[in-house]
């Protein structure tokens, strides 16, 4: 299994996500969203299965700081802006081959790793 998580190192839900991994032995490839900002196509993949509106944080202290709460964008815009303000993203952003979650989802990520446990035993 090879699952891939954007987010950030001093956030909490990556943390989390990042653990539940670890816990599991699972191989985690790491992408810390400060350092290295996800690609046009990683995030067009998670906005085609969730919606643009699901992967801006509107709760996020940058999206109030860059004064977003006022400024009456559509999610498609704010999606846009946040390939340049990555603090926009709701974390983690988490994919294992086909599947993909947004923010803290043990329920999904557990299904995926039972799955691919049971397929490697067959």
């Amino acid at each position: 299994m090879n699952v891939q998580i954007f987010g950030f190192n001093d956030d909490q839900e990556t943390r989390k996500a990042r653990r539940f991994f670890a816990e599991r032995r699972v191989a985690v490839h790491f992408v810390d969203l400060d350092e290295r900002p996800a690609a046009r196509g990683e995030l067009r993949r998670f906005a085609e299965k969730f919606g643009p509106a699901a992967l801006v944080n509107r709760e996020a202290p940058r999206f109030r700081a860059l004064g977003l709460h006022v400024a009456g964008d559509s999610p498609q815009r704010l999606l846009e802006r946040a390939l340049t303000e990555p603090r926009l993203l709701t974390t983690p952003l988490v994919r294992a081959g086909k599947h993909l979650s947004i923010g803290h989802t043990p329920d999904d990520w557990r299904a995926w790793v039972e799955a691919e446990r049971n397929t490697s035993r067959a």
